[in-house]
């Protein structure tokens, strides 16, 4: 899954990095800054933002804003969606995200109309904000931090979590992304979606109506099957400039992804005014 016209990388301006308050969110703020980038930060816990802006400047000499907000919360991502407008922004990083596991009909209502409204309803509307001045500009990119929970949805829990909603919103970002990627061919403006496995971060830690508390025990650094977070980054970002649209960081074979188009033109075939034989009566 290619774009054709995606061969090198986005010239370097301003890259907006959500969830950059750590783990993959704070890994991408820190290769971009190598980059040259400048950076704009967002997330919840202003100190550590604060923390990790006083080390991109002083390391990479990079000019990094801060952008303290809930994107679950429309009234707080009205000035991240107004700075996405800005004709220096030449990269969006979507990772920002909650998980709201547990068994479905146990759920608390409002933690999955938040993971809803951080998983669906922020990137699809930051990265409109975003695509309008990329788009006139012929130039840009947005990578959007999916999971590979979006291709595990017959799987029952146990060893994977529950998951429904987060599973469905991270379908949606995939759909989202490859969808818009074949509506932007020929642009010079390219998306990405990263679906990364079990990976080493904080996120296992909070459900998400609040932020993972200082000090938290990361959950899965100590796992032999949990991918390093900046080796997440590294691998989207290499993707990035050989053009993947879908960046999976832990296949090694990815003729997987063109067995799945063939997958789904297969199942596309039952478009038609004839009806299947065994749902006739």
């Amino acid at each position: 899954m290619t774009a054709p016209e995606a061969d090198d990388r986005p010239t370097a301006g301003t890259a907006v990095v959500t969830g950059a308050s750590s783990g993959i969110g704070a890994h991408y703020a820190r290769h971009l800054a190598t980059d040259g980038y400048d950076l704009v930060l967002v997330a919840r816990r202003a100190h550590r933002l604060e923390r990790l802006a006083v080390e991109l400047r002083e390391e990479c000499g990079v000019a990094v804003e801060i952008l303290v907000a809930d994107l679950a919360r429309a009234d707080e991502r009205a000035p991240v969606i107004a700075r996405l407008g800005h004709p220096d922004v030449t990269l969006l990083v979507n990772n920002a995200g909650i998980n709201g596991y547990g068994p479905f009909d146990e759920a608390d209502p409002d933690v999955l109309a938040q993971v809803i409204e951080l998983n669906v309803t922020a990137p699809t509307l930051l990265t409109r904000a975003a695509l309008t001045g990329m788009r006139r500009r012929g130039v840009g990119a947005v990578v959007n931090v999916a999971s590979l929970l979006a291709f595990a949805g017959a799987l029952p829990p146990d060893p994977l979590p529950h998951r429904v909603v987060y599973a469905g919103t991270k379908g949606y970002v995939v759909t989202f992304t490859r969808t818009l990627a074949a509506e932007l061919q020929g642009t010079g403006v390219r998306v990405q979606v990263v679906c990364p496995g079990y990976t080493a971060t904080e996120f296992h830690a909070a459900q998400g109506l609040e932020p993972v508390a200082e000090g938290a025990q990361d959950l899965v650094t100590v796992s032999a099957r949990a991918m390093a977070a900046e080796a997440v980054v590294v691998a989207s970002l290499a993707a990035l400039r050989t053009g993947e649209v879908v960046c999976v960081p832990g296949l090694n074979d990815p003729s997987a992804l063109e067995r799945l188009v063939e997958a789904e033109l297969s199942v596309r075939s039952g478009s038609s005014a004839e009806l299947a034989p065994r749902y006739r009566t």
